[in-house]
């Protein structure tokens, strides 16, 4: 048995599939196997991870015809032998000194999984950049050096990035709760995650970043096309995999407003030619939520619900929340000029 097992899908990785294998073949710590599913690309990747396979037999090659990232996930860990297991995508990078860390601080422990946080990189710009998503601040100072359960995190499990390559799993202990990626759906990621979250007893925040992660245009979960529509199917999943654990009465209200802003949101982030559909799809499943949904949600989110479900079309669903934002705005601006000015110095200046 190997010490990691690294599972990469790929997808029409050329550009960027070797130096993503370079960090991962030349770790310090070098007892890995890395699991590459080729998810039937139509560029030279296929023949890369072959070429690069027979010259280091760590590299283990699979091919399926294309399925998305879930079901080459899902492909690679019927393959994994590795004590721990680590996910990466084809087009980032990670510390090479990570998993020498990783492995210690998880044996030391006897760890479930570790999280840590990752820097963005912007593809077009050559700029690094941090976000709160992948800082997890919030996480950071609740661990703080300690061990901690699924029990222990209360509502703080919304304020870690599902993503999995921000962890490093036992792969015995992934393989135990049964955890799979949702198949079909540009946000697989969430299914697993939540699904492994509710298992876990020994989870363990490192407060840096190891993981490199490129954004750019050709990215799935930033192309904004019709695809997005899946977050409808993957946020009902979610609230499934709570009910499942019985946790659904402990989170409801929170759940309940996390399903209105995750959809909303994609909405939003839509291209305009897709915002038909998806209003659609977003307003029939609306449709069928009831008084226990609509009685959870804050005055946000039901102004949303209520909005999508009134509308006729998805313009006039976005012209309704613009005219929403507007008017909030015009109130505290107007809550602003009656402040006293010894408090409107104070304002201006924490602002600043």
């Amino acid at each position: 048995m190997v010490k990691v097992s690294v599972v990469i899908p790929v997808y029409n990785a050329e550009d960027f599939i070797e130096e993503s294998l370079d960090c991962i073949l030349n770790q310090t710590l070098d007892d890995l196997e890395v699991i590459c599913v080729d998810d039937g690309s139509e560029d030279s990747s296929l023949e890369i991870l072959n070429e690069i396979a027979s010259r280091d037999s760590r590299v283990k090659v699979f091919h399926q015809e294309n399925q998305g990232g879930g079901a080459a996930r899902n492909n690679a860990l019927r393959h994994v032998t590795g004590e721990y297991l680590y996910f990466m995508d084809a087009d980032d990078r990670v510390e090479t000194d990570a998993f020498d860390e990783f492995y210690a601080l998880s044996t030391k422990h006897d760890l479930d999984f570790l999280i840590f946080k990752a820097t963005n990189y912007a593809e077009d710009t050559g700029e690094y950049f941090e976000t709160p998503y992948y800082n997890m601040d919030r996480i950071r100072d609740f661990a703080r050096g300690k061990v901690f359960s699924f029990e222990d995190l209360g509502d703080l499990i919304f304020n870690i990035s599902v993503t999995p390559w921000c962890k490093f799993y036992n792969t015995k202990f992934v393989l135990e709760s049964g955890a799979q990626f949702l198949e079909g759906s540009i946000f697989h990621d969430n299914q697993f995650f939540w699904e492994v979250l509710f298992n876990a007893e020994r989870m363990y925040f490192i407060d840096k970043s190891y993981y490199i992660r490129r954004r750019h245009s050709a990215s799935s979960t930033g192309a904004g096309d019709l695809r997005y529509i899946n977050i409808i199917n993957v946020v009902n999943n979610i609230i499934k995999l709570f009910v499942k654990y019985d946790q659904i009465d402990r989170f409801r209200q929170i759940l309940y407003n996390k399903k209105v802003l995750w959809i909303t949101t994609r909405f939003f982030e839509i291209r305009d030619e897709f915002k038909d559909d998806f209003y659609r799809a977003m307003k029939d499943d609306f449709s069928s939520e009831g008084d226990d949904f609509i009685g959870c949600l804050d005055e946000k989110n039901r102004f949303l619900f209520n909005a999508v479900l009134s509308s006729k079309t998805a313009r006039h669903f976005d012209l309704m929340c613009k005219n929403y934002d507007l008017k909030k705005e015009n109130a505290r601006l107007k809550n602003q000029k009656k402040l006293p000015n010894f408090l409107k110095y104070k304002l201006k200046k924490h602002v600043k």
